[in-house]
């Protein structure tokens, strides 16, 4: 069975990067997560079982915390 991987780019509310970031690895599936400087506040890469499930945890999982203002997710590709 393949593991579909993606990176999850995240922009939050001010002052909020570092708790998004520690509430992230509660989520189900987010295996890391980091706080970033530039035009992302933080990052946090994933794990599923199919090419679905990544948009299903941003939309659910992700989106749904508190501090979190913007997603983008960008699965992984081994070319």
């Amino acid at each position: 069975m393949s593991v579909i991987a993606a990176y999850i780019l995240l922009q939050t509310q001010a002052g909020q990067a570092a708790i998004v970031a520690a509430a992230l690895r509660d989520v189900p599936g987010v295996l890391e997560t980091a706080s970033l400087a530039g035009p992302c506040d933080g990052i946090a890469r994933a794990q599923a079982p199919d090419i679905d499930e990544p948009a299903r945890l941003v939309a659910s999982g992700v989106q749904a915390l508190h501090g979190v203002r913007q997603t983008m997710g960008c699965p992984i590709a081994h070319l």
